[in-house]
């Protein structure tokens, strides 16, 4: 028998039986969360779907406030409300508004160890890796379905290795490294697998930088990403748990992978992800010199404090650029309380920036970091789709390298500059307690034992449709080629993510996609999305599938699709086909094509067939039941 990948043992044990990659499986999940924008649509799912609010085990569940906090809309403030007045009915935990990002909150407070699996509604959950935890970003039925049954289907992922070899040094930073990897693979490299990192050059990171490079394997397509734990991090896990031994996750010796691609860091140069794409990567030497009017430290991939303290070490006595601005978020309160606490909050602010309290930051529509029209932003964060924050351009890059630029008032390579590193004890050894507002009411009469009790869907249940016709719609870019890496901002914006109702979701289809803004008004019932790989990137959403329900889109064909938007369109139970070879497929707008739904076949005007990859088991069961909270299959 040939061994086992991490996720294969993780998963193997949590299923009670050997798996493999390729298996479908029923596991049970340790720690289940959800964001302020995802956890009211989390609460209206179970309320719809089940007889009374059920939570399969309240001090195993939570809703973290990241997003917006504290909340700038009513829409923002109503969501977070429905999600305090639900866990005060359930006991479930809240980690409000100034606790910080929950995939930080989740490590600091050692809510996820490794071995364990920890789903939310965040596509950066995979942070979990930095601590050989299995990190899953799902969308709201996906997570309401485990706050009430405490489990979930899985298909068993593949796993690729990426070897770093050499070493890095200040002002090179693991931000630099795992842009080096995204340009390596590309925005869909690692599409629905899981990275094991490994080498010398992965040894050598502080936790700060495993979070970095883990948060970022979203961008390349990755399900997960694990980093070996050594001992300094196991230890910190052990501590933030309150003591109990932990055993990491190690790959057998011969296990199997798809790939193993070497990368060679001891060279590497500060980058840079230029406009509008993770993967469009170019060293700082080549875009030396271009204006920038802002530039934000901040999110899940550098929030941290020695990210902080890198950038305040270049700060440190010098002035942002008059007519720049500098925003700074720390990723939680305990970053927050150590930059007070060390004197790294006063050096932004002589400087000239402006700190806010933990958040995300510069991710979404709300935060601190959209850009206007004309507007050029250097961001840490880890993605700079077109309209994601806003009608300007966004790169991104290090600290150090935003630290430096918005000095200068344009992109500035920090290497050679004489910079003295503030000395700072790293995240793995700091010792502090982390300082923490929740409000948790875990109230033993709202634990009940048995099993959820799905609401009566008599008259409720489509029978999934095995031929569907319908008018092409083929999303292309500009000179007709097959639209690529379609993110979920263009499909459902994040301005949006407020709307819980799926009946108003509709209108806002496609809305920021250059080239579609009209569709929603152009759509006909009936009418078949056609586009091409990388599907549904981006975040975690739900509504980027329901948007199309209100719609009539019957059936939504792809060349390849998002891992995460692949999980939330079979969990609608909404018909969806990929077609590896779709981009020589020669569909075209408003062709009128026949799907053999269940056979996987696209027949064409004329008697052409394509051949597609057929629905996998699991997608036509759950599409048969009507969606996965009518779905009976699970295994006991």
């Amino acid at each position: 028998m040939a061994g086992k990948t991490i996720i294969e043992k993780i998963l193997s044990a949590h299923a009670g039986k050997d798996v493999s990659a390729g298996d479908v499986v029923w596991i049970g999940i340790d720690v289940r969360t959800a964001r302020d924008f995802g956890g009211a649509s989390v609460v209206k799912n179970l309320r719809e779907n089940y007889e009374s609010p059920w939570i399969d085990d309240p001090e195993k569940t939570c809703f973290t406030f990241d997003c917006n906090v504290p909340a700038n809309t009513t829409g923002y403030a109503e969501n977070q409300q429905i999600c305090r007045d639900f866990a005060h009915e359930t006991g479930v935990r809240v980690y409000d508004v100034r606790a910080g990002i929950g995939s930080h909150i989740a490590m600091e407070r050692g809510l996820g160890k490794p071995g364990e699996i920890f789903v939310g509604t965040d596509s950066h959950l995979n942070i979990m890796g930095a601590v050989g935890c299995f990190g899953q970003g799902m969308g709201d039925r996906d997570i309401a379905y485990i706050w009430a049954a405490g489990r979930n289907w899985f298909e068993v992922p593949s796993s690729m290795r990426v070897v770093l070899e050499g070493s890095i040094e200040f002002p090179v930073t693991a931000k630099d490294i795992a842009l080096a990897v995204i340009s390596c693979l590309g925005s869909a490299g690692a599409l629905g697998k899981v990275i094991e990192f490994s080498g010398p050059g992965t040894d050598s990171l502080s936790l700060s930088g495993r979070i970095t490079v883990a948060s970022m394997a979203t961008e390349m397509g990755a399900i997960a990403a694990f980093l070996p734990v050594n001992d300094a991090v196991t230890s910190y896990i052990e501590r933030r748990s309150g003591g109990g031994k932990v055993e990491p996750v190690t790959a057998d010796a011969d296990a199997s992978y798809d790939d193993t691609i070497t990368i060679d860091i001891s060279d590497l140069e500060p980058l840079a992800a230029c406009p509008a794409s993770p993967s469009n990567v170019k060293k700082i030497s080549e875009v030396a010199g271009t204006r920038i009017d802002t530039a934000i430290i901040a999110s899940c991939t550098n929030g941290r404090f020695e990210d902080m303290v890198h950038a305040a070490s270049i700060l440190k006595g010098k002035r942002i650029k008059d007519g720049t601005s500098l925003k700074v978020v720390p990723a939680t309160e305990e970053v927050y309380e150590r930059m007070l606490e060390e004197g790294i909050l006063k050096i932004f602010i002589d400087a000239g920036g402006l700190v806010t309290n933990p958040g995300c930051g510069g991710c979404a529509s709300g935060q601190l970091g959209m850009v206007g029209k004309g507007e050029v932003q250097l961001s840490t964060s880890n993605r700079n789709f077109a309209g994601k924050q806003g009608k300007g351009d966004t790169y991104l890059v290090s600290p150090a390298v935003a630290a430096v630029s918005i000095i200068a008032g344009e992109i500035v390579s920090p290497v050679g500059l004489d910079i003295e590193l503030i000395d700072f004890v790293p995240d793995e050894e700091f010792t502090g307690e982390p300082a923490l507002e929740t409000i948790s009411w875990i109230d033993e009469g709202a634990k009940k034992a048995g099993r959820p009790v799905p609401r009566s869907r008599t008259g409720q249940v489509a029978e999934c449709p095995k031929m569907i016709k319908g008018r092409a719609r083929i999303i292309t870019e500009p000179d007709g080629r097959l639209m690529d890496d379609i993110d979920t901002d263009m499909i459902f914006h994040n301005k949006y993510l407020a709307i819980t109702e799926i009946d108003k979701m509709g209108k806002h289809t496609f809305e920021t996609l250059a080239g579609y803004e009209d569709f929603a008004a152009s759509v006909e019932p009936g009418d078949i999305i056609v586009a091409g790989g990388n599907f549904g990137c981006g975040s975690s959403r739900q509504a980027a599938v329901d948007c199309f329900i209100p719609l009539g889109v019957s059936l939504v064909i792809t060349a390849s699709t998002g891992a995460i938007y692949k999980r939330n369109i079979i969990n609608s139970g909404f018909p969806f086909l990929e077609v590896t070879a779709l981009h020589e497929a020669g569909m075209e707008e408003g062709m009128e094509i026949e799907v053999d739904f269940e056979k996987g076949t696209i027949i064409l005007p004329g008697g052409k067939v394509i051949e597609t990859d057929r629905p996998a088991s699991v997608q036509l069961d759950i599409c048969r039941a009507g969606g996965l909270f009518a779905y009976t299959g699970e295994e006991d």
